[in-house]
């Protein structure tokens, strides 16, 4: 934890002892009464807080604003819904490399019931943005959704974005020099849309939406790379294109 994020409302309420932050900051970082550490709100602006008083019970802290993390480049991921426990990892890592908006998507060959998981109804999914973006220490999480089918979630996206999707099996070149990356992202400004399917890959109907919406079919290799795997590779050849 690079980053203890907390909500603005928790300032104004001593933060229970049993909090991981709390246990984070009294046991990791070893702070006393009087010391400080490097803290953020939630979508928010940095800052230091301080540690007021420690009790049994709880801690009390003061929290000083910084300034605001410095603007992200737009990217947008449509993710083939996978199983939950790779979503988890998903939403962990995608937030710490700065993806803006991640759309988990149903696909021609995701599981509907992926949908129904308590990380999902039950708010989970939060934390795991939440532990992203502290170990990038940022406090921005990405805008979440998880309802959309892939067609829906096509209507929705920006005109103006550059788009390409992995593809294993059809993709005529390697996302490398994907001329989205090529011509397009060097500059690093521009938005991107990334689209990347399920555990068992898009079908053909998939395909066929993403190429009639403009999606470039680009690969990252011949060897077959797990979801989270080809997210990281690939968000991480944007990111440096």
């Amino acid at each position: 934890m690079n980053l203890v994020l907390f909500e603005p409302s928790e300032l104004t309420t001593p933060l229970p002892r049993t909090d991981p932050r709390a246990l984070h900051i009294l046991n990791i970082l070893r702070r006393a009464e009087g010391d400080t550490f490097d803290a953020g709100l939630v979508n928010g602006p940095l800052g230091k807080a301080t540690v007021a008083s420690i009790t049994p019970e709880a801690l009390t802290l003061t929290f000083v604003r910084g300034a605001s993390p410095s603007p992200l480049p737009a990217t947008t991921l449509l993710i083939g819904l996978p199983r939950p426990q790779t979503a988890r990892d998903i939403l962990r890592d995608a937030t710490t490399l700065g993806a803006t908006t991640i759309h988990f998507i149903a696909t021609e060959r995701s599981d509907p019931n992926y949908a129904t998981s308590t990380l999902w109804t039950t708010g989970e999914w939060r934390r795991h943005c939440l532990t992203g973006a502290a170990q990038a220490f940022d406090t921005r999480i990405p805008e979440i959704t998880w309802t959309h089918t892939l067609v829906e979630a096509l209507k929705s996206l920006p005109a103006s974005a550059n788009r390409f999707a992995l593809d294993n099996y059809e993709a005529t070149q390697p996302l490398k020099i994907c001329h989205v990356i090529r011509d397009k992202l060097s500059e690093n400004v521009a938005e991107v849309i990334m689209g990347i399917g399920p555990e068992r890959g898009w079908g053909a109907f998939d395909r066929e939406a993403l190429r009639n919406a403009g999606f470039v079919l680009s690969h990252l290799g011949p060897r077959i790379l797990r979801v989270e795997t080809a997210l990281a590779a690939a968000l991480a050849i944007v990111r440096l294109g």
